[in-house]
């Protein structure tokens, strides 16, 4: 649409620099893959799983030695996991709050979604606009060839007496 090719003509045309910005983005394909719900659940199987290791510790205290390590190491793990899960939700969120949404009502897969097909559809007009400059110009070299009151090229016989 006319509308749709607008916006990144103008960006085109008044800040030529940021025409580029879906190259800053190379992390978006990776987002897009990223399910938060899925994440949660992952982590609540984590925390359970190392609850169960740690009633078996109890359970069997006179062989736990080799279990204690790993508990110890799985506890360490887990806690880092679920550090960077709270950073990557507090991201979401941020993310949802800056483009002015309710991160309840805005989910991040919706909100990285939408964002996506932004950037698509950007590129995609953009490409669009940049075709049609180069028709314009095409067809305006053609016209001055066809026409020879607009070419300045015309020969100039000089006669010297």
């Amino acid at each position: 649409s006319v509308v749709g090719l607008l916006g990144p003509k103008l960006l085109a045309n008044r800040s030529p620099d940021l025409i580029d910005f879906p190259e800053d983005l190379v992390s978006l394909e990776a987002a897009k893959k990223i399910q938060l719900k899925a994440l949660a659940e992952e982590m609540l199987a984590l925390s359970n799983g190392l609850r169960k290791a740690r009633n078996e510790l109890e359970a069997c205290a006179n062989d736990g030695y080799r279990l204690e390590e790993f508990i110890g190491y799985a506890e360490a793990e887990v806690r880092s996991v679920t550090k960077f899960y709270h950073i990557v939700g507090k991201s979401a969120d941020g993310l949802a709050l800056y483009f002015s949404e309710d991160p309840a009502r805005c989910p991040f897969e919706q909100a990285i979604q939408t964002f996506s097909s932004f950037v698509r559809l950007f590129q995609e007009c953009h490409e669009e606009n940049l075709k049609q400059a180069e028709r314009e110009r095409k067809k305006a070299e053609k016209e001055a060839s066809q026409n020879p009151e607009n070419n300045f090229s015309k020969s100039v016989v000089i006669v010297h007496k």
